[in-house]
């Protein structure tokens, strides 16, 4: 089977398997990552092998760039202690336990256990952000968990560059190599994701037309990827902070008809990334273990244990950072709800895969690297486990614990929303009536229209106005109001009345009538 034949194979499969997952109420990635086992295991299937510049290049920064876009930055400063806790010290403990416990179950060498435990130590944000869409988390748990996956790629990654240097290169390490290593990547990803940000900002003011705008919100996170590997930083860092700022200014930047166009395509992009990408990975572990056949018939046991030590080393360093912070809140008891549910929330996924991909078939010595296929098959085994086990158990966990938030009560803050937009519209029309700013005619039919979505909940719209100076009139006040409904949207959110789901949603909705005025 040629390349694009295998690539229009897998688009194809993973569709098919994303939309039934969705028609069954599963997780998506976890179902794709069965499916991909399913398709590797049958027999006639011809290898697969995934490269890491496929993953790390091609596939990451998009879905990177998604999942940052889709962090609030309000609930971010709200959470970022703890944020930095997990990221910098859970990411040391996990490598630290990890590399311990396969240097002691696994036929590996000190250095090569590094290696793995700095590959598994760091949680997933594409798997995290997909698994946690249809969980109706609380939007401070969404968000720390989300943020924790974005922000600890920093310091997983230079575990895991010094572990290769000492595994591969034989090199020295220091803690001042280390510390340098760390601001370099951690301080120039972040630095590079700023500029790309603030350049990306201006382009898009000044652009008008909407296939432009789709190109360069494509082009964006390979912008901020690219350029900071070029200076030897974090490009995933680069991509999350450019996406995370980006994000807060996106209804700033663009029209309503662009977002609602470019959000449609970008939609359909990450759709088919994160769809063929967890196909992959399912796909990819066949492919290993036949390479194992017969040098370690105990590495399914191995794999389990590092599992397990992974999991275990997440609840102990969880559960006491939840009761430091109810502590903080003048509270002695542990909420175990909220520490079980984040403890469990720690899939690994798309970027442990692209670092493993990425670990030197020979040393700078040109000997081949010690039990690189082990460690392959067993870090892709690990992040299997996970997507599958607490994908798949994750929702019931959540619905079990009570820590979910209702329909009802989304459709309460929904309502809540929608009632504080149309009186802050109503109340600008009072305002242009006094002014006598406009036709009485035109202001009694929105003066209506307002009063039909106060009493009923929703947008109920009459005729449009016969005359043509009329319906003139009417749209250049509608866009007036659907103004003055942004800012008060905005206002809420900010004062912390709204999360940012119930924004988002709103948002949209405006966005939608705003592109129907433009072409009425």
């Amino acid at each position: 089977m040629r390349s694009v034949e295998t690539v229009l194979f897998l688009v194809v499969l993973a569709t098919v398997v994303a939309t039934s997952a969705r028609r069954l109420r599963i997780p998506a990635p976890s179902l794709l990552v069965v499916a991909g086992l399913v398709v590797g295991v049958l027999p006639g299937v011809p290898p697969i092998t995934v490269t890491p510049e496929l993953v790390s290049l091609v596939v990451l920064p998009p879905l990177l760039y998604a999942a940052g876009e889709e962090t609030s930055w309000r609930d971010l400063r709200a959470v970022w202690r703890p944020v930095t806790v997990l990221a910098v010290g859970l990411v040391l403990a996990s490598a630290a336990a990890v590399g311990l416990v396969a240097a002691l179950v696994a036929p590996l060498p000190a250095s090569m256990a590094f290696v793995l435990g700095a590959v598994l130590a760091s949680t997933d944000p594409v798997a995290v952000t997909a698994l946690g869409r249809r969980l109706s988390l609380p939007p401070r748990v969404q968000v720390l968990v989300q943020a924790e996956s974005l922000f600890n790629d920093a310091t997983s990654l230079v575990l895991f560059r010094l572990a290769v240097s000492a595994a591969v290169a034989g090199g020295a390490v220091s803690f001042a190599s280390t510390g340098g290593q760390f601001l370099l990547l951690a301080g120039g990803g972040v630095g590079v994701g700023l500029l790309v940000a603030l350049g990306i900002v201006l382009i898009r003011r000044r652009t008008v037309d909407p296939v432009l705008e789709t190109v360069i919100a494509l082009v964006s996170p390979y912008a901020a990827y690219v350029l900071a590997e070029s200076l030897h930083s974090s490009g995933v860092t680069a991509v999350v902070v450019a996406s995370v700022v980006l994000g807060t200014q996106a209804h700033r930047m663009t029209t309503a008809h662009i977002r609602l166009q470019v959000d449609a395509v970008y939609s359909t992009v990450i759709f088919i990334l994160e769809s063929v990408v967890f196909s992959l990975i399912g796909l990819q572990l066949p492919e290993l273990i036949r390479a194992l056949a017969g040098t370690d018939p105990d590495w399914p046991w191995q794999a389990l244990l590092i599992t397990l030590a992974l999991i275990a080393v997440r609840f102990l360093w969880v559960f006491p950072l939840g009761w430091v912070m109810q502590l903080r809140q003048g509270s002695r008891k542990v909420n175990w709800r909220m520490s079980t549910v984040v403890s469990w929330a720690g899939a690994r996924g798309v970027v442990p895969l692209a670092a493993v991909l990425s670990i030197p078939i020979a040393a700078d010595d040109g000997t081949p690297v010690p039990q690189r296929n082990l460690v392959l098959a067993l870090a892709t085994t690990v992040i299997v486990i996970t997507l599958v086990v607490q994908g798949f158990t994750l929702a019931p966990l959540v619905r079990r614990a009570g820590v979910a938030r209702t329909p009802a009560e989304s459709r309460r803050e929904r309502t809540v929303a929608e009632l504080h937009l149309a009186e802050a519209s109503l109340a600008h029309l009072e305002h242009l009536a006094d002014l006598e700013a406009a036709p009485d005619a035109v202001l009694e039919r929105l003066r209506q229209n307002l009063r039909a979505r106060i009493e009923h909940t929703n947008h109920e719209h009459g005729e449009a106005p016969q005359s043509p100076s009329a319906a003139a009139v009417y749209r250049s006040l509608r866009r007036e109001l659907l103004s003055v409904e942004t800012a008060e949207l905005t206002r809420l959110y900010e004062a912390g009345t709204i999360d940012d789901g119930t924004r988002r949603r709103l948002q949209r909705t405006i966005d939608l009538e705003s592109a129907r005025l433009d072409d009425l």
